[in-house]
């Protein structure tokens, strides 16, 4: 099923919309958060939170790219529940792949609301559309799904001397192209 439909299933308030997104994205669903979250109970309460979570935002949310929009509230959910699992308190340390890069830039609020993260987001996107196929791919593969130097040498049979290389010189880039925007990378 396409994903206008799947989306006019939400807006009808048809249960059919939580099956037909577990059927059409739970495997990316459950490959994101699996990336970020160490236990195979919490990958499937991420996911089940994330489709409740659907139930409820849509709508009013109508999402122009549902695999996007379910891609981030995955990772953003994951992250919570890792934040969770690891709190100091319980002599845990938070250790996300990505985040020496992220940093700063998901403190909680909600994004969809502001201007500046969603300006820095088209930004982002403008730049990895101008930018060669290979370095695209390893950087999405990298920062988006939070796969491992050795996930991305497997998928695209690169060394980890040129997934390093490409990355460090998109991030380079990526933070010129920001800083030339006004924000402070």
């Amino acid at each position: 099923m396409d994903d206008k439909k799947i989306i006019e299933l939400y807006f009808a308030r048809n249960e059919a919309a939580i099956s037909e997104t577990e059927k059409k994205y739970g495997a990316l669903c459950r490959y994101i958060a699996d990336n970020i979250l160490s236990r195979k109970e919490d990958v499937e309460e991420c996911v089940s939170d994330v489709l409740l979570a659907l139930w409820n935002a849509i709508p009013p949310d109508r999402p122009n790219d549902l695999r996007a929009y379910i891609g981030k509230s995955v990772r953003n959910r994951a992250k919570a529940i890792s934040r969770d699992a690891n709190a100091w308190k319980r002599g845990g340390k938070i250790t996300l792949v990505g985040e020496e890069f992220l940093a700063g830039l998901d403190d909680g609020t909600d994004l969809a609301a502001d201007f500046e993260v969603r300006r820095m987001g088209e930004l982002i996107s403008r730049f990895l559309r101008k930018i060669g196929e290979a370095n695209k791919d390893i950087f999405v593969m990298r920062y988006w799904l939070g796969m491992s130097h050795a996930q991305i040498m497997k998928q695209t049979g690169f060394t980890e001397g040129k997934i390093k290389m490409s990355l460090r010189r998109t991030k380079e880039k990526l933070a010129e192209e920001l800083r030339k925007e006004g924000f402070t990378v």
